[in-house]
């Protein structure tokens, strides 16, 4: 029999705090919030959190502001797939720009350079998930420069696996509470 995991009540909001299942308002959960970008990391905000309680899949809600991208343009091992749930993106994959509205499917197999970059009048609410099968063996991926991600302010300027180069101009993501209207 699976046990139910304990959820520890941060100042910041719930979160797992053992292995086994459970059931969480997303709008209870701790969230991360920088200008721009609220997301919430389901699956684990760090290694040790993934690597304890979410070892097979990492799945997370990120909320975009126009022109705000969510992460630095890169490529991973493992397949990840995104379902924009309201509002519009703009998609940079493989240096090409796409534009998605709500219920767009992108599915990225490994290695497929990708970023996306909030767009439209209003926030862009998008639901990623993906494998972690591979990430505990080798380099996870790779942060990459692109001529269109750089227009958009969505590349590292430099190609380096080191996350904290690649986001060296980015102002640091803080736990924090929902906000309301967020979702």
């Amino acid at each position: 029999m699976v046990p139910e995991a304990e959820l520890e009540q941060t100042e910041a909001g719930l979160v797992p705090a053992s292995a086994g299942w459970f059931v969480m308002n997303a709008r209870d959960a701790r969230w991360f919030d920088r200008p721009g970008k609220d997301s919430l990391p389901l699956t684990g905000c760090d290694e040790f959190e993934a690597e304890t309680y979410f070892p097979m899949l990492g799945m997370s809600i990120q909320v975009l502001a126009p022109g705000e991208p969510n992460s630095m343009y890169h490529w991973e091992t493992e397949q990840e797939d995104f379902l924009v749930l309201a509002g519009e993106a703009l998609l940079i994959v493989e240096g090409q720009e796409r534009p998605l509205k709500q219920w767009d499917f992108v599915h990225c197999p490994p290695e497929t350079r990708h970023v996306f970059v909030g767009a439209g009048g209003g926030p862009c609410v998008i639901l990623a998930a993906s494998s972690r099968q591979f990430q505990k063996d080798g380099p996870w991926g790779y942060y990459t420069v692109d001529d269109a991600a750089r227009r958009h302010s969505a590349c590292s300027d430099v190609e380096t696996q080191d996350g904290n180069v690649a986001y060296a101009h980015v102002t640091p993501a803080q736990p924090s509470r929902y906000r309301d209207g967020v979702l």
